[in-house]
């Protein structure tokens, strides 16, 4: 949700501002500046290019570091991109329209999903691939949008079974390679469990992608406030709606006498709780009013704070 005299910017869309500094988009709701992440900053030595201009890739730590040197009025939890700093704003189901005949890779992906019903401006590429500062080692990250995402998750799901597709599972080498670059609060055979039925992680040809969601216009609605804290606890509950658990943050409704959602702002517990299941999660309790709620991800990839389905566990014993 944007002011009527601002552009609107969705989840993952991608901010150039005047000075030519990228951020994504870390947010629905845009109202004292667009809220995002620091990705790239024009340098003469950066190791991205789009063909005129290189550019510096700035990891989550490092982009808060160079903010807060470089813009700290604009670092809150997340940065905030004045309205009249912003020169251009990147959409990603307008880049995939661009560019999707350009590489096989995106090509295949895009042709699967068209033929499975999907529409072409119900998708989009995001990452790298949407400012064009992609390298040899970029990730394909491909964007559905609203309940679209969950028909596209199955059509992925079934390409990956094709022995005809270059849609193809994950080895146990890049299970490893994903586990350690998040180090979660779970062991190595629980996290792979979980990721192995969400669908939404796969091989195309040599290359990594994972299929995003992002949601539809009509499901926009204006954040609750953040509460306050009021100290860490685990709790077990059985989840009642998980139709945003893809989202970020992952919204889960659960059946609890306290707490009413657990919010999750790391990817990692993206979707790890279905609708009907029970949960055992570890966070950071919030008061607000009379609500509670318990959020997950009080750091990027958080220590002491964990969501696992003791539903799917429980099967596997």
């Amino acid at each position: 949700m944007n002011s009527p005299d601002h552009p609107k910017v969705r989840l993952r869309d991608f901010i150039i501002t005047k000075e030519r500094w990228i951020f994504s988009s870390a947010d629905y709701y845009h109202p004292d500046g667009v809220r995002g992440v620091l990705r790239y900053v024009p340098d003469p030595e950066g190791e991205r290019t789009n063909g005129t201009s290189n550019y510096k890739k700035y990891d989550f730590d490092d982009a808060y570091q160079y903010m807060d040197l470089h813009r700290p009025g604009w670092v809150k939890d997340v940065h905030i991109i004045p309205w009249d700093e912003i020169h251009q704003v990147l959409l990603p189901s307008k880049r995939l329209m661009d560019i999707w005949h350009s590489d096989s890779r995106i090509e295949e992906i895009t042709q699967i999903l068209l033929k499975g019903g999907i529409l072409m401006d119900k998708m989009g590429i995001t990452g790298s691939f949407l400012p064009g500062l992609t390298n040899q080692g970029s990730d394909v990250d491909f964007v559905v949008y609203g309940d679209y995402w969950f028909k596209a998750r199955d059509i992925i799901a079934s390409a990956m079974d094709d022995p005809n597709s270059s849609i193809t599972h994950l080895d146990d080498e890049m299970w490893e390679r994903i586990y350690n670059k998040r180090i979660p609060d779970i062991s190595f055979n629980e996290f792979k469990q979980h990721e192995l039925r969400k669908g939404n992680r796969g091989m195309i040809a040599d290359t990594y992608f994972d299929l995003l969601f992002v949601r539809d216009w009509d499901q926009i609605t204006k954040p609750l406030d953040r509460g306050a804290d009021i100290g860490y606890r685990t709790i077990q509950a059985k989840v009642e709606d998980s139709k945003l658990a893809f989202d970020s943050p992952s919204i889960y409704k659960v059946d609890h006498p306290e707490i009413e959602y657990v919010l999750s702002y790391t990817h990692t517990y993206a979707g790890q709780v279905i609708t009907g299941e029970i949960m055992e999660v570890r966070g950071m309790v919030e008061k607000f009013n009379e609500h509670q709620r318990l959020v997950v991800g009080t750091s990027r990839e958080p220590k002491g704070e964990w969501m696992r389905s003791l539903s799917l566990l429980n099967q596997s014993i």
